[in-house]
């Protein structure tokens, strides 16, 4: 089973991105966690991405709020699929942030989700790595099927 990688720009969303953790631990998903800003530290954030299919891993999420240019910075660095969260901080609520990640150029795709949504991008990355895994695409089907009620 392929892997998570989760890279959150600032320990400040620590308690937002939580629940990504959570869910995966749920679906049995192995993932591992780093804080590392694109502008702060650029280099380890490059690193984190394009090692991360070497080292197992088969989907990125990527949380960042403000300018929220991490999701976009890991996606030109690997060809993982990257999932991106915006999250909800400073002046405009996490809208600058939303902006940021669903508006890539042509070529450097990345999955977003709504602001402060970190369980639906950890459900999205399961659904991702269940195309390849079939106990894991069961695990899902019935979690899916949990939702009716």
């Amino acid at each position: 089973m392929s892997k998570v990688r989760i890279i959150i720009g600032s320990k400040s969303d620590l308690e937002v991105c939580q629940p990504v953790r959570t869910v995966l631990d749920d679906f049995g998903v192995k993932h591992d966690f780093h804080i590392s800003s694109a502008h702060r530290n650029p280099e380890q954030t490059m690193k984190l991405a394009q090692n991360a299919e070497a080292e197992g891993y088969g989907v990125i999420i990527a949380c960042a709020g403000m300018a929220a240019h991490l999701p976009g910075v890991i996606a030109s660095h690997t060809n993982l699929p990257v999932i991106g969260v915006p999250i909800q901080s400073g002046a405009l609520g996490g809208i600058d942030a939303l902006y940021s990640i669903v508006q890539m150029p042509p070529g450097v795709p990345v999955a977003t989700v709504a602001i402060n949504g970190v369980k639906n991008a950890a459900l999205l990355a399961i659904q991702i790595l269940g195309t390849a895994d079939a106990e894991l695409k069961t695990k899902f089907r019935k979690y899916k099927q949990s939702l009716k009620g």
